[in-house]
Parts: structure tokens; C-alpha cells; sequence
């Protein structure tokens, strides 16, 4: 081989793994909206139609997240993360995070 054609072929395969990890911005959307439907599928029947969710719109390499803010009957309100495999699909939700106590961090 020539060494433009060695040189070429050598910066395609460099191309490859940023090409494997683009995603086009429909695939974004459909990965979003599949995390929300599992992490709300993953509480209670009760706590489902009242919860409230953030999904981070990309979460990391292997995992969607979401916060999920639950009203309690006492007006407050619990936090639990939900963690979505993007491998296998599965769905984890973390114990509620304690209530924020006023004035600290």
C-alpha cells in the first residue's frame, strides 16, 4: 500500500469509535422519552400520577438518569434517583434523598 492510502486508512479508523458514540438527535429524544415512561413505570401506582421528573438529557457513557420529585401527604415532597441501564434497559430507583435542611448546602 501507499502511504496516502496507509494515511487514510488510518484516519478513518480513528473516525470510527467518535462515529459509534453519535447519536442523532431523534435517537436523543426516543432515549429520553424511554427513560421517563421506565423510571415513572418503576414507582408505585399512586406516586405515578402525581411525580414529577427530570431526565438529564444524555446521563453518562452506560446510564440514563432521572430525578423524580414524589408529593408526600404533608405538603412536603421526597427526591429519588432513578438510574436506567442503557444496556439491558433496566431501571433502579435510589431511597429519597433526606428533606434539605434550611440554611445548609
Amino acid at each position: 500500500m501507499t502511504y496516502p492510502t496507509l494515511l487514510t486508512l488510518a484516519l478513518a479508523a480513528a473516525a470510527l469509535p467518535v462515529a459509534a458514540h453519535a447519536s442523532s438527535p431523534d435517537a436523543w429524544e426516543e432515549f429520553r422519552t424511554q427513560t421517563q415512561e421506565r423510571c415513572l413505570s418503576a414507582l408505585d401506582a399512586p406516586l405515578r400520577e402525581e411525580a414529577e421528573i427530570e431526565v438529564n438529557p444524555f446521563g453518562s457513557e452506560s446510564y440514563g438518569v432521572a430525578l423524580l420529585t414524589v408529593p408526600l401527604p404533608d405538603e412536603g415532597s421526597e427526591r429519588i434517583v432513578c438510574i436506567h441501564d442503557k444496556q439491558d434497559g433496566s431501571v433502579e430507583l435510589t431511597a429519597p434523598f433526606d428533606p434539605p435542611v434550611a440554611g445548609q448546602r
